[in-house]
């Protein structure tokens, strides 16, 4: 029993510890524990052994493991003779983790470069007008050189996107093989 109760304790550990810092991708410490739970779990789960092992809602565990598979770190998987449906984790971390940086980072890129591109052209129309005040079309200069600072930022982030997407992060900083 007590050799039990030791490998239990390990494994809470780290399933407070995936709780503790799930919030880095945009989850909650209940989503990360059932990730830590099914973590440790051999077999896929459906939502009602989820629920019972943890004693969460069935709303809240199925949000969770919506959330989960949202971020693709959860996939439902099928067996025969089971009509429910089955949830395990995926086992790949460093795809989870591409996966994650890609989708938020290529979102926030395109955002940030749809913003920049309008208002750069709003400056340079604005520090091309003769009509504009010189102390305006000084401050519009300005602001579109932080501007097109900041758009060849997004162009090289787009390109670390790129890396990790193409796997050529691994060439970089390698996976440490057991």
């Amino acid at each position: 029993m007590k050799d039990k109760e030791q490998l239990e304790k390990a494994r809470e550990r780290i399933i407070e510890t995936i709780a503790q810092n799930i919030h880095l991708y945009g989850l909650t410490p209940s989503a990360g524990r059932l990730y830590g739970m099914m973590f440790f779990h051999h077999e896929p789960l459906t939502l009602d052994e989820m629920k019972e092992e943890l004693g969460m809602s069935k709303t809240s565990m199925s949000t969770s493991v919506r959330a989960l598979s949202d971020l693709k770190m959860v996939e439902r998987v099928w067996k025969k003779g089971i009509r429910k449906d089955l949830y395990q984790v995926e086992e790949d971390w460093y795809q989870s983790f591409i996966d994650l940086f890609s989708t938020k980072w290529k979102s926030a890129v395109s955002m940030h470069k749809i913003s920049i591109r309008k208002s750069l052209s709003e400056l340079r129309e604005l520090a091309s007008n003769e009509e504009t005040d010189e102390e305006i079309k000084e401050l519009a200069q300005g602001d579109i050189d932080k501007l097109e600072y900041i758009l060849s930022y997004y162009d090289w982030l787009a390109r670390v996107v790129e890396t990790f997407e193409s796997h050529e992060i691994f060439q970089l900083v390698p996976k440490k093989t057991n």
